[in-house]
């Protein structure tokens, strides 16, 4: 009889696990140098040295500045020697001709000067020839604009400060006090308050400047509804369109959702092996799903918008194609995981085929499908904000538009913050909901039973 000896010698044992610890430690040291190789490809291919020498941090004060507070404006026409003063440099903010602040004193002829205070010894005259503006701490400027000559300026002795920026054509002098820009056919002053102004009433509203008390005082004595009307139509922030860009974009949500739901669980059925024996058609569905779920809803609402026109519809539809795809992949993946026991229970009855889908099937899968539906609902929301600008509808239009402008930061921020509130109610309500209908939690009146409150 002839015997083997199984057993492995120490010094090959020693020597493979020598090579085991040399093969871990090199994994273990390349991995971190292949991070580091990539992160100095990174580095050079998106010029991220050429971006920290091209950033303004004074853009970007300015920016910030927008945001949070408001511009008001005092312009001069150099041709025609007009003043007008106007918020945000807009006609819907424009005060009456000969009204201003009480910082800016008027001229009442055109040989008179229009005095700009623009507070802690900063200001700003318009000359009839010409602009000065007086700063503390460093002196008088004066710009002389001319239509063949450009912008002629004069400053005191020395070199210029930074916040100073001067061509031919254009003056531009930043203070904290205030900005002074001056081209050839007009100069303009810009000062900075806190706040957004005339975000209740306009101008010409008979309730601007009044506060809460005497609005509380006069709406309890039958102006309600003339206050609640002069707010909502509010021309300059447009609360009124704001509600209805609101209700468009959530409308998109629910519809895309929805709407992808209510297709994809009949086709889910086709896409299972347990409910479709037809190896092509269930092929057929799932590279369906694939196809759908494949191209992002971004290039959909693209392609859409070119077949049906701009519009919210086209948002919805934009979000339910790609929706399709994604629910038929997580429906028919909970419906193959299905108890086949509870549906062979409901067949002993004597169910017909539909009957076994309603009562065995569906409530096996219900949590599934409400638990993806209320999730993609409240992510939906905020693809909805991003679709709607590409379609010209709900919010994002708004926003986008306020972008555009360059000017309009406060109403970016106005929007961004609505945005923001709007997901915050759309994850709390989907939260309760599926408490509600997946958890089975009872509200606080079906715990309440003779006055007395029974814990949970």
């Amino acid at each position: 009889m002839t015997t083997f000896d199984t057993t492995v010698p120490p010094t090959l044992r020693k020597l493979d696990m020598e090579r085991l610890f040399i093969r871990k430690r090199v994994l273990s040291l390349s991995l971190p140098l292949l991070v580091l190789v990539y992160l100095a490809y990174v580095f050079v291919a998106f010029d991220v040295a050429g971006l920290a020498a091209r950033m303004n941090p004074q853009n970007a004060r300015t920016l910030v500045a927008d945001s949070y507070s408001y511009k008001t404006h005092v312009t001069r026409d150099n041709r025609t020697g007009d003043v007008s003063v106007a918020i945000e440099g807009e006609r819907k903010g424009a005060y009456p001709d000969g009204q201003a602040p009480e910082w800016v004193s008027l001229a009442t002829t055109p040989s008179d000067v229009t005095v700009i205070d623009l507070e802690d010894g900063h200001q700003v005259r318009f000359d009839p020839e010409s602009i000065v503006f007086d700063i503390p701490g460093y002196g008088r400027i004066r710009a002389t604009p001319s239509r063949s000559a450009g912008v002629q300026a004069e400053f005191p002795a020395g070199d210029l400060p930074d916040w100073i920026n001067v061509s031919k054509n254009r003056l531009a002098v930043t203070t904290d006090a205030g900005r002074l820009t001056v081209t050839r056919n007009r100069a303009e002053v810009f000062r900075y308050f806190a706040g957004w102004e005339l975000f209740f009433f306009t101008l010409d509203s008979r309730y601007h400047g009044l506060g809460p008390g005497e609005l509380m005082t006069r709406a309890a004595t039958g102006e309600a509804s003339a206050i609640f009307h002069d707010f909502w139509t509010n021309k300059m922030w447009r609360h009124q369109d704001v509600a209805w860009a609101i209700f468009e974009t959530l409308l998109m949500a629910f519809l895309g959702t929805m709407g992808a739901g209510l297709i994809a669980l009949p086709l889910a059925f086709a896409a299972t092996r347990n409910f479709m024996p037809l190896r092509a058609v269930r092929f057929a569905t799932r590279r369906l799903f694939d196809f759908v779920r494949g191209v992002d809803s971004l290039i959909w609402t693209v392609v859409l918008a070119r077949a049906f026109g701009p519009g919210p519809l086209t948002g919805a539809l934009a979000i339910l194609v790609t929706d399709t795809g994604t629910f038929g992949k997580i429906f028919s993946e909970a419906l193959e995981n299905v108890d086949e026991k509870q549906i062979e229970g409901v067949a002993s009855t004597g169910a017909k085929p539909a009957q076994r889908y309603r009562f065995g099937v569906i409530p096996q899968i219900t949590p599934v499908l409400l638990s993806q539906l209320l999730y993609f609902l409240e992510s939906n929301t905020r693809s909805a904000t991003i679709i709607g600008a590409i379609t010209g509808g709900g919010i994002g239009l708004l926003l986008t538009q306020a972008i555009i402008t360059q000017k309009d930061w406060e109403e970016v921020a106005y929007y961004i913050v609505l945005i923001i509130l709007m997901v915050m109610v759309m994850d709390w309500v989907s939260g309760w909901l599926r408490r509600r209908l997946i958890k089975g939690e009872p509200g606080r009146k079906a715990r309440r039973q003779g006055g007395a409150m029974l814990l949970p």
